[in-house]
């Protein structure tokens, strides 16, 4: 075994220990490559066709169409002709090939959001998607990653994948968040220490005390970021929390992996959940991160995304903008990740304070992020998000400017008018 002692069993991590079971090996080492067998295999209308197309001219099929995940959310509803045959490309092949997990109008979502949503993916699950925020799922305890939609079609004809094993870092967590502070702020905070390429091709693995006060969704946002850290994958220990998530939900039975007590990791970063304040990523890089600023004028306002758009974004999001108005001037929109998430905040009055606040809700969709639709920047326009990506150019013209933050955040600073924290509103 690469990287072992002769009689002497190698300490694994989490993700060595997914892989290793994925891969009918008895252990696994940081650098070995490895051919592993998939739970699930995810694609969307973007990266779908691309996949499809390879397939085809291989000449093959979907081995095993109910471990095959297809996902309209990026230009869904169709925002134009392209998009519009894209999407039909994707649904004959659904149709053609039997794919279970087909996801179109009015029962789509935003496929982060979505597959954790209808018990797709869970605990010691392998997972690949032809996007790279795949890595959201790890959340639940799953190895989970993004792969080329190349890899994504040989993934769809042998539900296999080939690997390199993952060196981890340890990231571990202490006390709990405080008021108004998110797992937005702690995965923006690590970003910031360690940098976009500080896990580059890693296993962020975390750990300790602190991940008990860490909500599901509050890990899910952790985890969908991990990729804007480099790394490969992140993933939490499978805990009360997680298993009552996927308890009635989840469509197979969790496999519950644990680190080995020596299990090997390249470093260790603490971070203590109490200290943290609201963060904020600058242009025009996730790891471009401060905890205080001057007077930054806005334009927009994005609440959604992979990253922030489930029910407890919505929540968050709806205490700031209750009773409370957009500033004249500023475009605020909303977008619940996923029809459950809709009808959920529906139920709970959080659209109507959207709507009388004066900001615009949508259908789910990945719309803006990507700068798509749904919110396209102007030049020298600012926009603060609740999004996973600030590059230059992202959600608009290369002159404009995306500032990464929590639900708390942004909702307070399209009332403001200006970057601001939900303390400044809520004084």
């Amino acid at each position: 075994m690469a990287g072992g002692t002769e009689g002497k069993e190698m300490g694994m991590t989490m993700t060595q220990k997914i892989l290793a079971a994925h891969a009918g090996l008895p252990e696994v080492a940081a650098g070995q490559l490895i051919e592993a067998e998939l739970d699930l295999a995810l694609a969307n209308d973007i990266t779908a066709p691309v996949a499809v197309r390879a397939l085809e001219e291989l000449g093959g099929h979907v081995q095993c169409p109910e471990k095959i995940a297809l996902v309209m959310d990026h230009f869904v509803p169709n925002k134009d002709i392209k998009a519009a045959e894209q999407v039909k490309l994707v649904r004959e092949f659904a149709e053609r090939e039997g794919v279970t997990h087909f996801y179109d109008v009015g029962e789509m979502g935003i496929e982060h959001a979505l597959l954790p949503e209808k018990g797709l993916v869970g605990a010691g699950d392998c997972v690949v998607g032809a996007d790279s925020h795949t890595c959201t799922y790890g959340a639940l305890g799953a190895f989970s990653t993004g792969v080329g939609s190349t890899d994504l079609a040989a993934a769809m004809l042998t539900q296999k994948c080939w690997f390199k094993v993952p060196a981890a870092i340890r990231v571990e967590l202490k006390s709990a968040l405080r008021k108004y502070v998110t797992g937005k702020d702690l995965i923006l905070r690590l970003i910031g220490l360690i940098g976009v390429d500080g896990a580059l091709y890693k296993s962020l693995e975390f750990t300790g005390e602190g991940v008990a006060a860490l909500s599901m969704d509050d890990r899910f946002t952790v985890c969908n970021m991990a990729i804007e850290a480099g790394a490969k994958n992140g993933i939490f220990p499978v805990d009360e929390t997680a298993l009552s998530y996927m308890k009635g939900r989840f469509l197979r039975e969790p496999r519950i992996y644990e680190a080995d007590g020596d299990a090997p990791y390249e470093g260790t970063v603490e971070i203590d959940l109490s200290a943290l304040e609201p963060t904020v990523a600058f242009p025009h890089s996730p790891e471009n991160t401060r905890t205080g600023w001057e007077n930054i004028p806005i334009r927009q306002v994005v609440i959604g995304s992979c990253t922030n758009g489930r029910i407890s974004d919505l929540r968050q999001a709806a205490e700031i903008l209750k009773d409370r108005k957009v500033q004249k001037g500023v475009r605020c929109i909303v977008i619940p990740a996923t029809q459950e998430v809709y009808l959920q905040a529906l139920r709970e009055g959080l659209i109507e304070i959207f709507l009388k606040a004066g900001a615009a809700v949508s259908t789910p969709t990945c719309g803006p992020c990507l700068g798509g639709y749904m919110g396209i920047l102007a030049a020298g326009e600012r926009c603060v998000s609740t999004t996973n990506r600030n590059f230059v150019g992202r959600m608009g013209h290369v002159t404009s400017e995306i500032y990464l933050a929590s639900p708390y955040t942004a909702a307070a600073s399209a009332v403001l008018g200006r970057l601001a924290t939900a303390s400044e509103v809520m004084l």
